[in-house]
């Protein structure tokens, strides 16, 4: 099984428990996690500040998932939820890989913290979910809402603190095992989340 993690800073595992920043250690970071519990090959293709690319991307032929996590940088740069939304399915029907190999997710909604000055940067980043969803729906996208998980996020109100990296990973391990199919799933359950 091999799965393939497109997203921004929350995928790379960025640390911002100080101002400096950094990265979370492996044993940390959503993505590894995931890995370590499943044995299979993730690899991860987060990048700090990455908002969602207007050209196509090219993955390799053998990507069994492509994971899509992005949108909060969009919202930051002052785009609403609806032209995110717009801009994910241009991203989307431009990509060279079947729709039913793409997992949609829409990130965690914002809360105040440092880098969320505003409460309707907080309300887009609701509304995104919605329309990530009716997205997935028309596009034939497996899709899920990590809004619905409760992820801790840090004072900046935007990065997964350690905590939100191990319960984002324990809640995506229990929505994948349920949608891939069945010799496709675990194969080795090492540890848990």
């Amino acid at each position: 099984m091999k799965i393939i993690c497109f997203g921004d800073s929350n995928t790379y595992g960025y640390e911002n428990l100080n101002f400096m920043g950094g990265r979370y250690d492996a044993d940390a970071r959503w993505v590894d996690l995931l890995s370590e519990k499943t044995g299979w090959t993730i690899i991860n293709e987060g990048v700090n500040g990455r908002e969602i690319p207007r050209r196509s991307v090219c993955f390799p032929t053998d990507t069994d998932l492509l994971i899509i996590m992005l949108g909060t940088n969009d919202l930051l740069q002052g785009n609403n939820a609806s032209k995110v939304v717009n801009r994910m399915d241009n991203f989307i029907n431009n990509l060279p890989i079947e729709k039913e190999k793409i997992l949609l997710i829409a990130p965690p909604p914002m809360k105040q913290g440092f880098w969320v000055p505003t409460e309707e940067l907080i309300r887009e980043s609701y509304k995104l979910a919605s329309g990530y969803e009716l997205l997935a729906q028309q596009s034939g996208l497996f899709y899920t809402n990590a809004g619905d998980w409760n992820i801790d996020l840090v004072f900046d109100g935007i990065h997964f603190s350690k905590e939100g990296h191990r319960s984002f990973a324990k809640e995506l391990f229990d929505y994948l095992i349920h949608i891939l199919p069945f010799e496709q799933t675990v194969t080795s359950q090492k540890s848990s989340i």
